[in-house]
C-alpha cells in the first residue's frame, strides 16, 4: 500500500510542475509580446493623429540658435539677434502638420525649405528654392522633426534685416513660413 500511495504523491507532484510550468510558460509570452495602452491613451494618440491632420503645416518652434542643432529639442536659443557681418546664422524650427505617405515599410514624409533674405522695408536681397530637403521615413509616424538650417551673408552693410523661410509640404501640398528679424552689427 505505500507503493501506490508514493505514486499518487509523485503523480500529483508531477501534474503540479506541469501546471506550474505552463503558467511559466504563458506569462513568459505574454511578458515578450507588446502591451497595448489603454483605451484612454489609444483614443488620445487618435485625436492627436486627427488635431496633426486639421492643423496643416506650422512650427512649434522657430527661432536663432547659438549654434547647429544636434537633434530634436536640442539646441540653445540664441541670447540676441545681432550678428557681425559673415558671421553664420543658425537657424532651428519644428515643424507640425506635415503630411505622410504610407509606404510598404510604414510612413514617409518630406519636407523642402526655400528662404528670402528681405531689407527691414521688405527689399529681396538674396533668395534660394529648395534651399533644404527634409525627408524621412519609419514604421511608424515620426512626428518629432527638427530643422537645423545655417545661413551665412557677407557683405551686409550695419542695418537691420529679415530671414524669412518657408517650408513645402511634398506630401501634403502646404506652405509655410516664419520670419526672424535680425541686425548686422558689423565687420566679423
Amino acid at each position: 500500500m505505500m507503493l501506490v500511495g508514493k505514486c499518487a504523491f509523485r503523480q500529483t507532484v508531477s501534474a503540479v510542475l506541469i501546471a506550474t510550468g505552463l503558467s511559466a510558460g504563458q506569462l513568459s509570452a505574454q511578458a515578450q509580446s507588446p502591451a497595448s495602452p489603454p483605451e484612454a491613451f489609444q483614443n488620445a494618440l487618435a485625436a492627436y493623429d486627427q488635431a496633426w491632420t486639421a492643423a496643416g503645416l506650422s512650427f512649434t518652434a522657430a527661432t536663432f540658435a547659438s549654434s547647429p542643432s544636434t537633434g530634436y529639442g536640442e539646441y540653445t536659443p540664441r541670447a540676441d539677434a545681432t550678428f557681425a557681418d559673415g558671421e553664420a546664422l543658425s537657424v532651428y524650427a519644428e515643424p507640425v502638420g506635415y503630411g505622410f505617405q504610407e509606404t510598404e515599410g510604414g510612413y514617409a514624409y518630406e519636407l523642402t525649405a526655400d528662404y528670402k533674405l528681405l531689407t527691414k522695408s521688405g527689399q529681396v536681397l538674396a533668395e534660394q528654392e529648395n534651399f533644404a530637403t527634409f525627408s524621412g521615413s519609419g514604421r511608424s509616424k515620426q512626428r518629432e522633426l527638427s530643422a537645423a538650417l545655417t545661413f551665412q551673408f557677407s557683405g551686409l552693410p550695419v542695418g537691420d534685416y529679415q530671414l524669412e523661410t518657408s517650408f513645402t509640404d511634398e506630401i501634403g501640398g502646404k506652405t509655410s513660413a516664419f520670419t526672424l528679424p535680425f541686425s548686422v552689427s558689423g565687420a566679423n
